[in-house]
Order: structure tokens, then sequence, then C-alpha cells
């Protein structure tokens, strides 16, 4: 028997009057998915997992899987889908896509139509023998997305209310109350970026039993092959010059964003977490729930993007790897978001009046050469280019930003939309409308990402929250880890893009302002109101402007190492995180001399380390 037959559930074995019979089936979990791509960003938001036909323009390979209906008999068929162009076009969508039972496509065409993720009604059609095998069929090759298919024998769509929808999903894929155990850890990291790979290993070569969740099937975060962004940054910096060899051994050797695939070196990180036996990686599993006990977190609930079993991790430490704080925002964690007044921490930099203005998101982006003339589809859905306003690159990296005045949180999936709409709409222009356009006659898009490379959201508040006055006067504390090298690099709307598209920019400008390698106290990983939770990444405590220089990912890697480190001490003495600090900073002090990385392996990680300043800085002790 398949997955997919164990994800579904009947409601009735058999059709009989005045019973209905069901069916619910999540495309996620299809057998054979074609060319369909798995998107669990926004599941938090819109309920769940789903398909994506990611195909630049071509429509991608069909998804199959075989099905076993409650019996032969007449279905309604409803397909839960989005028209994701709607923000910006009323009318039909680009990403269309059809449904076919036993090779037989069904009439109507779907994701094309409404302003929300709805159930989409997709036909009626009888049914002799309940084996049946499902298709879908991509008519675009534009982001069409399905997230379930439903078959009723009585007429009626199930809920649209995320909440309804999610208390429904469970009866029907009987999913149980209480997850099963995935096991008891030492410390359970929920995600596997660079930050969560650096913590992970660092407790498990420290003696502790990790748990390394993941919801994506690949390491690496934004330095994975799936985003494309390399690492920044400076090791072998501050007080603790062992901090960062971790990077020596996992990180990739070449620089660069947006480059092909095998830069990022995916493998290389695969193999760094499965060659540490303390380590028990769940790669593919999304964290989903929390349960609290007072003021600690006493298991998290994780669900697979792809099967949607659950799982249940105890711990007595757990670290918040997520980029946007989630295990802490479930927890109940105190956390900012947003910019700050100046007023509010002393920051010079800081807007005078505080707004939800964050740093944006990219889709990276480039061009290949064909060797011939390839065309590309009109792609016309609400967003007009002109000469004055197209980009006439063939490549877009960092500055291709979006989101900035928006919710990184609740209007995520709008935000990469976005992405995905400019870079598709733009290239359209090139390819069809410029009149002078030969130098992109023979090419096409050769890669586009679909998941976006956030750079802000939550910032989970600790004991301490880091703030411009400390790394510009270099206010040192006692409880100095590892150093920020980079300088405080704030993004704002180019405002070349703000005439073109004013509120709607899709590029961005870096502002810096240089610092000297600062020590990142500790205090600033662990949170100050839930009394078990690490962080690491970009998540931490620190003010919108002190997080202009934590976030590149070789900083925030030598954080998940002292986490790690600081874990190990949890382990033994059987304290807090807090308590590390209060009563055994001394250990975490030599530790951090120590390092765990491998002693004596060349500095391979010399690219993008950014612009320090290299004299001595007159300290301010603290």
């Amino acid at each position: 028997m398949n997955r997919l037959i164990l994800l579904v559930t009947i409601a009735f074995m058999c059709a009989t009057p005045g019973k209905a019979a069901d069916l619910l089936v999540e495309a996620e979990s299809f057998a054979g998915k074609g060319g369909w791509v798995v998107d669990q960003q926004f599941m938090d938001i819109m309920g769940s997992p789903y398909l994506m036909a990611h195909g630049l323009g071509d429509p991608v390979d069909d998804a199959f899987t075989s099905i076993t209906l409650p019996a032969a008999a007449t279905y309604y068929i409803y397909v839960r889908t989005y028209n994701w162009t709607s923000p910006w076009l009323d009318g039909q969508g680009a990403g269309r896509f059809s449904l076919s039972i036993d090779g037989r496509k069904l009439p109507a065409t779907l994701g094309g139509q409404g302003k929300e993720w709805l159930w989409q009604e997709a036909g009626k059609i009888n049914i002799k023998n309940p084996n049946v095998t499902l298709g879908l069929h991509d008519l675009t090759g534009f982001n069409g997305r399905c997230d379930a298919i439903y078959f009723t024998t009585a007429e009626g769509a199930p809920p649209s209310n995320v909440s309804e929808l999610n208390t429904f999903r469970r009866r029907k894929l009987d999913l149980p109350d209480i997850a099963p155990s995935a096991g008891y850890y030492d410390m359970v990291v929920v995600g596997g970026g660079i930050a969560g790979m650096s913590a992970a290993i660092s407790a498990a070569r420290l003696g502790c039993k990790v748990a390394l969740i993941n919801d994506r099937p690949v390491l690496g975060g934004n330095n994975s092959s799936e985003i494309r962004v390399h690492l920044g940054g400076r090791i072998e910096a501050g007080p603790y010059k062992e901090l960062g060899n971790l990077q020596k051994e996992f990180g990739p050797a070449n620089g660069g964003n947006a480059k092909p695939a095998d830069n990022y070196e995916d493998q290389k990180k695969a193999d760094a977490i499965a060659n540490e036996k303390n380590i028990t990686l769940f790669a593919g599993y999304r964290a989903t729930m929390v349960e609290m006990q007072g003021r600690k977190i006493k298991s998290v609930v994780a669900q697979n993007i792809e099967s949607g079993k659950e799982l249940r991790f105890l711990a007595p430490v757990f670290a918040d790897c997520t980029g946007d704080g989630t295990i802490g925002y479930l927890a109940g964690a105190d956390y900012l978001m947003g910019r700050e007044s100046s007023e509010e921490f002393g920051e010079a930099t800081a807007p005078q009046v505080a707004d939800k203005m964050t740093m944006g998101s990219s889709v990276q982006w480039y061009a290949v050469d064909n060797n011939k003339p390839a065309a590309f589809p009109s792609f016309n859905y609400g967003l007009a280019f002109n000469d004055k306003s197209s980009e006439k690159v063939t490549m877009g990296e960092w500055t291709w930003e979006t989101g900035m005045n928006y919710d990184q949180i609740n209007e995520f999936e709008r935000i990469r939309d976005y992405g995905l709409m400019v870079v598709f709409s733009n290239w359209s222009y090139l390819k069809n409308k410029m009149p002078e356009n030969a130098q992109y006659r023979n090419l096409k898009l050769g890669w586009v990402a679909y998941l976006a490379g956030k750079r802000e959201s939550r910032r989970l508040l600790g004991d301490y929250i880091l703030k411009e006055d400390d790394l510009t006067r270099h206010v040192v504390h006692e409880d100095g880890t590892a150093a920020a090298t980079w300088s405080i690099d704030l993004h704002y709307p180019d405002p070349a893009n703000t005439a073109n598209f004013p509120g709607e920019e899709f590029k961005s400008i870096a502002v810096h302002k240089t610092i000297y390698p600062y020590p990142i106290p500790y205090r600033c990983l662990y949170s100050r109101n839930i009394d078990n939770l690490f962080m690491a990444g970009r998540n931490i405590s620190v003010t919108h402007v002190a997080l202009g220089t934590v976030r590149v990912m070789r900083t925030t890697g030598m954080l998940g190492e002292v986490v790690g480190m600081a874990a190990s001490i949890c382990k033994q003495h059987e304290v807090t995180p807090r308590e590390v600090y209060q009563r055994y900073l001394g250990d975490l002090k030599l530790l951090m001399r120590e390092g765990t990385g491998q002693k004596g392996l060349p500095n391979n990680q010399k690219y993008n380390e950014g612009g320090s300043l290299n004299e001595k800085p007159v300290i301010i002790q603290k």
C-alpha cells in the first residue's frame, strides 16, 4: 500500500442511500510528482503544503498517484487551489492546470480564478472501479498550485476557513490528537540552516543527543541550492578564534549569489550532519505546534511536508533556528518585528517613528544561453514594464528584494509571489516587447528560486537586546561570544525602482555603517520569558538596526556553535540557558576558546567577509 493511501480517510466504506462517501487526497503526498515541487513555506497561514508547477514558462511533467475510493459511485470533485496573480490582475490567472482520472481529463480549468485559496469545483464523474489514478496536468508553466483534492458522493466542498479546514483535514487524515513520540533528546534544534546545523553539530560533539528538524529535504537554509545566497562575515575574529571552524568543514568553498546549484555543496552539508552519531535528522518536517509546561516548552510537534505524519519531540532545551522565530512565537516568547523608533533604544540610524517596515525577501534568478533562439510566453498579469522601468539584465541576486512594506509572516506568500511576478513580467518584456533585444534572443531562464530568501521577521527577546550603541561605541559585555564582523547593513527600497513602482518596489539598496569586530552577548541567545529556549540565527535578541550586522550566515553559524556549547552545559548541570550565564559563564568561555570544529583546517571561508574596521577600538566595558 503506498504512502498516499495511508494519508486518506474514508468517511464511509460504501456509498449507501443517505450516507455520503468521501475521500481527501493531499496533493503534496502524490507518489509521482513529475515536475511539480512541494512548497511548505506558507502552511502556517494557508493550512498545508502544496504542489506547485514551477516551470519557468514551460509546462512541467504531470504528477500522478493511485488512490482507492470508498466505492463505485458518482462523485463530486473539488480542488483546493489559488489564483496567485490575483493581487495584481482581475480575471484569469497565470497558474492554470487540470485534473485527470484514469487518463480522462476533467473539463474544468483550475487555478485561474478567485482571489484567495478556495475549493474550486472540478467536475462530477461516475466511477465504476474505485481503484483510480489521479493526474495533475500543468497548462502554463507558471506556478499553478494544488493543495488537495476532495471526492464526495454528496455535493459540497470542505470548509474554506483555515481553522475549520484544519479540523476537517485532521479528521479526514485520521491524525491522532497526540502525535507519536520521536523520542527524548538532550536538545531539539528546529531549523537546518547554517545556524541550526552549527548548533546541532556543536552540541552533538559535546555529548548531547540532538534532534535536528528541517522543513526542507535540503540543508543549508539560505545557503542551500534552493535559495543560493552565499555565506558572509568573518570567522577567526574576536576573542574566540576557534569559533567558526565548523564552517570550514561544511561551508561551500566558493562564493557568489544566484550561481549554479553545485556551488552551494548541499552534499557536503548533508554529510556533515550524517557523520555525527549523536544527531538524528528529521528532513522534510515542519514544526507546527508547541506544548508548554509553565514557562518551559515540554514538546514540539512537527509534520512531514509530504506524508502529513506528525511526530512529537521532547527535550529539556530547544533551539529556535527557524529564522522566523516560529518556536518562540508558538511558545509565547516576547519578540519584536519591524523598526523601532530612534528614541526607544537611542539609535541614530533608526527612524524617528516606529513602523512595520522590515528588510525584504529575495527571489533570485539567472538566464542561460540556449545556443539558439528561445521563446518565452507573453506574461501579462497586471504588472506592466516598458523601456524605462525594465531591468535590462540576465540575472537577479540580492538586490531583487520584495515585501519591505508587507508582513513577512502573514503576507509571505504574496511577497514571494511578487518576486516571481517581477521576474516573469520583466523577462517577458525583454524577450517579447523590447525593440532592440537581439542580446536576449538566445537566452532562456535557467533558474528562478521558488523559495524566497528572507532577511528579517520576528526577533525573539532575550535578557539583553543588542542595539546600535553597543556596536558603534564597542560596549563589550562580560558574556561576549562570537564576533559580528559585517557592517551594519540595512536595506531600503531603491529610489529608482520606487519612481517606477511606488509602494511595490522589487529592488533594494544597502546602506552600510562599518564596525569593529563585536562579541555578541550570550544573553541575546536565549529567551527572556521561555526558560528553556535558545535561539540562533536572524531571530536572536537584537533591534532592527543591530540585525543589520548579525544576520549574515557565518556569524549566525558561530552563534549556533555557542548555543550548542551552552546546551551541553545545560545537560551536564541540569540548568536552564539563563543559569549558564548566571552560574557557568566561565565554563562556556572555556568551550568557546576550544571550539568544536576540527583543528588545523585551512580557512576556506575567505570570500564575502565584509568590511570590518581593523584598528583596535576603544573598548567600553559594561
